[in-house]
């Protein structure tokens, strides 16, 4: 038998207060001041997961006399119980969903008690929409886990298990549902939960309760069964009322990630966002994660006016005392308690894209309101979810989840995911289809020290630019080979020196010969190139000099790595436009001849290919104008 737990009644079936007795505005007010818990259901196919929601909100009055007559109706047509109501079709809203009964999007429902506000995730079982149920987890409290009294303990239920473990949920109810069907019988439930609390011993679930259930009758729902007297638990409507989740979010650090910068005047810069852990005050010293630099909270604006404290939960504004440098996607943080600032992260991935991960490709990587390129440089090793073995892998496939090291073009402010959900996860999103493909949870840096933090110094990049007399820019030539990038870079460079101003050219082979002298032409070296490149030329930007960046660079993606690099306006992308038939006429090094004759591999527009720019700041035609025109054309450009 299963250890008994006292049972715990549910408001549901509690006496209502005369209406007479209390007005609207007692109503509302008890109802925003009612606490909130997020759950989802998940499970294998027909575990009855849409019906036991569709019974939580019959039982809850939450269903309308209107909904009750189209349910009566969609029953007759869709439904699975003869002439009753079928409580599934409340929640099964597609109409691929009710002819097929089955879920296949999530779908979010709320309900309230008297003791608490809920919204629920039903979340599919079907093995290829197990990324839509993770979806549903991850904003999730707590998760029922529906178990078939009649299948046992199912390799979805350890999917499922597996990956609310990955995500962070804590909390875990194990639904036993259909034990009517196996005539309510206490040994049939008691090996289902001794073989589920055996498998999920090592989740670390800081709350397992295990509940006998028939959602069709609603026994064990929403009170206590006279059908299972041997069950002396609470009924899950009982316990969802009663079980403590509250994140320890308001005692942890203050972390802010910044949404939105806010001037709505000259006389005003504030920085709006949600506050994710923590709490702050006017006169905390704040410091933004990423560069260090430090500020006084002068005010905290919220919709209702200024607050005394704002904590874990707030949308608010803050203003600060000080003129510092943040932008959207900075996180502010206490000055002695920041977190980890990296470009090179150890993370769990959910893939979730039809096409497999497969190292070395380019995502999109979205942490918080930061977004940035990112390559999985390495599949450490993919996971078994029925076993949990840790099995060598090439690649993840639909579903499949494994563990990766990543590359950021950009680095990220980030605590680990099991300190913090919010600060730890992130999305991959393909550049090209904008889908998002995988969901992370980052589990360490991959620095070889984690207490590297970025200093900040008073002499700094605007005082520098402005002792230089100059607005420091970054113009990044790109272009077939033999283009004639090097040729206009080097005009531009003679020009703007004529004019005083400081400057240092960067050109693809001269970089070659020294600081990327280790790397090849393979996608992945071609990648780490650009990458190099990026980061000097933001050093030379920095010490307030226009850096004129002469390489081939043909991926559109490794481009937008560089420019995600600078501030709006800094980076200036120059397509030198020159027909690949041109460029191999001139062919000054004799390189399209050998890569024709299969001398040189992988060699851009020959078998590699050149991406041109489809948004470039200036086009330059090579066949129609000189090398000193084009020159003149992008100082014109400059304003000089």
């Amino acid at each position: 038998m299963t250890q008994a737990v006292p049972a715990t009644s549910s408001s549901a079936d509690a006496p209502l207060v005369p209406p007479q007795a209390r007005t609207g505005v007692d109503l509302l007010a008890d109802h925003d001041q009612k606490g909130l818990l997020r759950f989802l259901t998940c499970g294998s196919v027909d575990d009855g997961k849409s019906t036991l929601i569709g019974r939580l909100l019959h039982d809850t009055k939450r269903v309308f006399e209107d909904q009750v007559a189209a349910l009566s109706r969609d029953s007759r047509k869709f439904g699975t119980q003869g002439d009753a109501l079928d409580l599934a079709l409340l929640v099964d809203g597609l109409e691929a969903e009710r002819e097929q009964g089955i879920t296949i999007d999530v779908a979010y429902r709320f309900f309230a008690t008297e003791a608490r506000k809920f919204i629920v995730a039903d979340t599919p079982g079907h093995e290829q929409y197990t990324r839509n149920m993770a979806t549903g987890a991850s904003t999730s409290d707590l998760a029922i886990i529906l178990i078939d009294a009649r299948k046992g303990v199912l390799q979805q239920t350890r999917r499922h298990s597996f990956i609310v473990s990955l995500l962070g949920i804590r909390h875990v109810v194990v639904a036993v549902n259909k034990m009517d069907l196996v005539g309510n019988s206490a040994e049939v439930f008691d090996a289902i939960a001794t073989e589920y609390r055996a498998f999920a011993g090592g989740f670390g679930f800081e709350s397992l309760q295990v509940i006998p259930m028939s959602a069709l009758t609603g026994d064990n729902v929403s009170a206590p069964s006279v059908a299972m007297p041997w069950y002396e638990g609470p009924s899950l409507l009982g316990h969802l009322e009663n079980v403590e989740v509250n994140a320890d979010a308001a005692s942890g650090p203050f972390r802010m990630p910044v949404q939105w910068v806010n001037r709505p005047n000259l006389d005003f810069r504030g920085y709006a966002g949600t506050i994710v852990s923590g709490s702050v005050r006017p006169g905390d010293s704040v410091a933004v994660a990423g560069s260090g630099r430090m500020a006084t909270v002068s005010r905290i604006a919220a919709m209702g006016g200024d607050l005394e404290e704002a904590v874990a939960g707030d949308a608010v504004t803050l203003t600060f005392a000080e003129e510092i440098d943040v932008s959207r996607g900075d996180v502010l943080c206490p000055p002695d308690l920041r977190p980890e600032v990296a470009d090179r992260l150890g993370a769990h991935v959910i893939w979730m894209g039809d096409e497999p991960l497969m190292p070395g490709r380019r995502y999109v990587l979205k942490a918080g309101r930061r977004a940035t390129s990112a390559r999985v440089t390495r599949i450490v090793h993919g996971i078994d979810v029925n076993t949990l073995k840790e099995d060598p892998a090439d690649s993840l496939s639909l579903n499949e989840i494994g563990f990766c090291e990543l590359s950021l073009a950009a680095p990220v402010a980030f605590d680990p995911y099991e300190v913090s959900r919010d600060m730890g996860a992130f999305v991959l999103i393909d550049p090209l289809s904008n889908q998002t493909v995988g969901a992370g949870m980052i589990w360490r840096s991959l620095r070889k020290a984690d207490n590297i933090h970025r200093q900040a110094f008073d002499v700094d990049r605007a005082a520098r630019a402005e002792l230089a007399g100059q607005t420091p820019r970054v113009l990044w030539f790109t272009g077939l080979s033999g283009a004639g990038k090097s040729t206009v870079a080097n005009l531009v460079e003679q020009k703007l020196h004529e004019r005083g101003r400081l400057t240092f050219l960067l050109d693809g082979d001269n970089v070659r010969h020294g600081l990327n002298r280790d790397l090849g032409f393979s996608e992945e070296d071609r990648v780490e190139n650009i990458r190099r490149v990026g980061e000097v030329a933001k050093l030379f930007t920095e010490a307030g000099l226009i850096v004129l960046v002469s390489f081939i660079s043909p991926f559109r993606s490794d481009r937008k790595m560089a420019r995600d690099l600078f501030s709006d306006g800094e980076f200036v992308e120059i397509h030198v436009d020159t027909p690949l038939a041109v460029a191999e006429t001139r062919d000054p090094k004799g390189l399209y001849r050998k890569a024709r004759a299969g001398e040189i591999r992988d060699f851009t527009g020959i078998d590699s290919p050149y991406e041109a720019p489809e948004e470039a700041e200036l086009v330059l035609d090579t066949v129609s104008r000189s090398a000193e025109q084009l020159a003149a054309d992008v100082i014109r450009y400059l304003g000089l």
